[in-house]
């Protein structure tokens, strides 16, 4: 059991994945490698397309504010959507030479989560021959059959615009945490502890969830043996590691120099 490795965050992953235990949860860094745009940078596609100045367009607002506006301006998600798909779509060959996305798909997780928009996670396992299934939405959730992998769009996908968490409303309504997908997170937890890749700790969003879940364990008394997740981080600070120490959330630090050769090798010596 996980508590027999006490004190080694790594060790107690390796047996949380042995035991069926284990959900990940991934974010945008595990594709930093193929050079997907930043927030800042789509900020300064969103700028260019509405004629503003890039610099005068960021005081304006936050992220999530700007791309509000740029709904309201435009009226849908649709033209950005579909300039972010292609920027968010690199080559096979680079996919394929991911150590990280190859051993995420052969480790055989039957349940991944992830808030990114892209499809590079579906990719992997398509360039690998491994069967999936996508769930988005409610309609998803039914369909799904028992005995395929499932890739869980926490923050919506490229296929379906109503889905896409980008909007300061659309993280309103995801902060509710009562979406068909926060039921089904809150149901797939239930004995397991999530591994956070890719993440910051700066993230609201990911705080927040975290809270949530370790609140939810606490006051059902939901296997106390089990961390409530495991979260990646390069260089974590001290008022870091007291706050997620605080939710009972474990961290594995990764290599700050070389941050992709990190990644890699936490997935390989995961199983």
């Amino acid at each position: 059991m996980a508590s027999s490795s006490a004190g080694d965050p790594l060790r107690i992953c390796q047996d949380l994945f042995r035991e069926s235990k284990l959900v990940p949860f991934i974010g945008a860094g595990l594709s930093i490698r193929f050079n997907i745009p930043s927030w800042s940078q789509l900020i300064d596609l969103i700028a260019h397309e509405l004629g503003w100045d890039a610099d005068v367009f960021k005081l304006s607002g936050n992220f999530l504010q700007l791309a509000e506006y740029y709904v309201s301006v435009k009226g849908s998600i649709g033209p950005l959507r579909s300039r972010m798909d292609k920027l968010f779509n690199p080559p096979d060959d680079r996919i394929l030479a991911s150590r990280s996305h190859m051993k995420l798909v052969d480790l055989g997780f039957p349940l991944i989560y992830t808030t990114n928009f892209d499809e590079i996670i579906e990719r992997s396992f398509k360039l690998k021959g491994k069967d999936f299934r996508t769930i988005a939405s409610i309609d998803d959730i039914q369909e799904a059959p028992s005995n395929v992998p499932q890739i869980v769009k926490f923050h919506g996908t490229f296929s379906d615009d109503k889905s896409l968490v980008v909007t300061e409303t659309n993280y309103f309504d995801r902060l509710d945490f009562e979406s068909p997908l926060d039921i089904k997170l809150r149901a797939d937890m239930l004995g397991k502890s999530l591994l956070f890749i890719g993440y910051s700790f700066s993230d609201l969003n990911i705080r927040l969830m975290l809270y949530k879940l370790s609140k939810l364990r606490r006051e059902h008394k939901l296997s106390e043996r089990l961390p409530t997740a495991i979260m990646t981080s390069i260089g974590p600070t001290e008022v870091e590691r007291e706050l997620l120490a605080r939710w009972d959330v474990l961290i594995v630090e990764l290599d700050p120099i070389d941050r992709d050769r990190s990644m890699d090798e936490f997935w390989e010596k995961l199983g």
